[in-house]
């Protein structure tokens, strides 16, 4: 499986609160930092719990898009092919998440691999907003949902 793979099966078991597969692609030393409250999740059993008790029942999330460097394959000079991470080991991924209170949030999603498996998460949330007036001589408005 390449590290996209794992990324984006992660991804997709976090957004549908499938706990054993988000478990099973976790890293034994893994972490979920959450910057904007100061909280950090240290345990696959945390997070379980804290979906499992959220207020009014969780969220519903979509993915809007993932990105990452994809694995690079080289040759070595006796002619092996060998599989380079570098830089394919941090992905982000964006979601729009709808909360109990019917409020919409984007989230951005910080993957870090390490050997295969997600190490570290740092994730942030942010509400939509309208574009302010003073600014709509230079820019180009896009609806800000999905």
């Amino acid at each position: 499986m390449t590290n996209e793979d794992t990324v984006r099966r992660y991804c997709d078991a976090v957004a549908t609160r499938d706990h054993a597969t988000a478990e099973a692609l976790r890293h034994p030393r893994w972490t979920c930092v959450w910057p904007q409250s100061g909280e950090r999740v240290v345990s696959s059993e945390a997070m379980r719990a804290i979906g499992e008790q959220y207020p009014g029942g969780g969220w519903r999330s979509r993915e809007r898009r993932t990105t990452g460097s994809e694995d690079q394959l080289v040759v070595t000079p006796l002619g092996q092919v060998v599989s380079v991470a570098g830089e394919g080991d941090v992905w982000t991924a964006e979601w729009m998440s709808t909360y109990p209170d019917g409020s919409e949030w984007f989230v951005v999603d910080i993957v870090e691999l390490k050997d295969g498996r997600v190490i570290r998460e740092t994730c942030y949330w942010a509400q939509p907003f309208e574009a302010p007036a003073w600014r709509r001589a230079w820019v180009e408005i896009d609806a800000p949902t999905s």
